[in-house]
């Protein structure tokens, strides 16, 4: 059994410098240790595939370590210009600082969204002023028993909830806060930038019925120049966790002062989130 789970391991690598030779053949922005996993990776409870990307550590192929694990939504946007339509976040290159700088090493999972089906993929409940078809159980359950299953099985990760995270912006905040409260278990870490609590009135509700025996960290981000509701209600539900006894040495929140809705905002912010959520004072 171990020499069939190192054989897949094996063979997973060398079809990812496969696709990164290919990869290197045109435009894209993306680092040498980033590749597109699966072009189509079935999405069962959706019913339909979806662009799957992979991060490495640098020093995956030369180590026999295993790594922590962010999954993340937008991949489009995540690593690469090319893909990107409103600029990416450039995960990998700070990644890469932080492993020379601060040796913090882990593996990330980008999903494509969904282009028209983001808003209802990314979204548990019905939203606010928008005629919704909320599908976002379903999303995170492909997460859940399909993509981190397979991920799991085929690289070098530590699997445990106090080793995987998840991560987003906007409504891929949103989506984010749900899937770490829902799923405690499986994800111990939880990036919630810009969440989009204002669409979703009833994720307070839910919140109150699923914080109290949770113990996940928790990284809020926001900009004060985002809508007029995007902070405050980002604070209100900090306020919430706090109230049904959410560990306060758990959650981390910071308003940016002049941040907008952008990428920017993010990717500026996404150092600092990875350290708290990964950095060796809280493992």
């Amino acid at each position: 059994m171990a020499f069939r789970s190192s054989n897949r391991i094996f063979i997973s690598i060398i079809f990812l410098m496969t696709v990164n030779f290919l990869l290197g053949q045109n435009n894209s922005t993306a680092n040498q240790n980033v590749v597109v996993l699966n072009d189509a990776f079935e999405m069962a409870s959706l019913d339909t595939t979806r662009r799957i990307w992979i991060y490495l550590p640098a020093d995956y192929q030369s180590s026999q370590e295993k790594y922590p694990v962010l999954y993340m939504h937008d991949g489009q946007n995540l690593f690469d210009d090319e893909t990107s339509y409103v600029g990416e976040w450039g995960v990998d290159e700070s990644l890469d600082n932080l492993a020379i700088d601060e040796n913090i090493n882990l593996i990330v999972v980008g999903i494509d969204n969904g282009g028209i089906q983001r808003m209802d993929e990314y979204t548990p409940w019905l939203l606010k002023n928008y005629d919704s078809k909320p599908k976002g159980e379903a999303y995170i359950n492909f997460i859940v028993q399909s993509l981190k299953p397979y991920i799991d099985n085929h690289f070098r990760t530590l699997p445990g909830n106090e080793n995987t995270g998840i991560m987003g912006s906007s409504l891929g905040g949103l989506i984010s806060h749900y899937a770490v409260l829902k799923h405690p278990n499986i994800f111990g870490k939880a990036g919630i930038f810009s969440p989009s609590f204002e669409m979703a009135p009833d994720s307070f509700q839910f919140t109150e019925a699923h914080c109290k025996n949770v113990n996940s960290m928790l990284y809020f981000m926001a900009g004060d120049s985002e809508s007029g509701e995007m902070a405050p209600l980002m604070l209100k539900m900090v306020d919430k966790l706090h109230e049904c006894g959410y560990p306060a040495a758990n959650i981390y929140s910071k308003v940016v002062e002049g941040g907008e809705h952008n990428e920017k905002l993010w990717r500026d912010g996404f150092k600092d989130a990875i350290r708290w959520l990964y950095g060796k004072n809280n493992n």
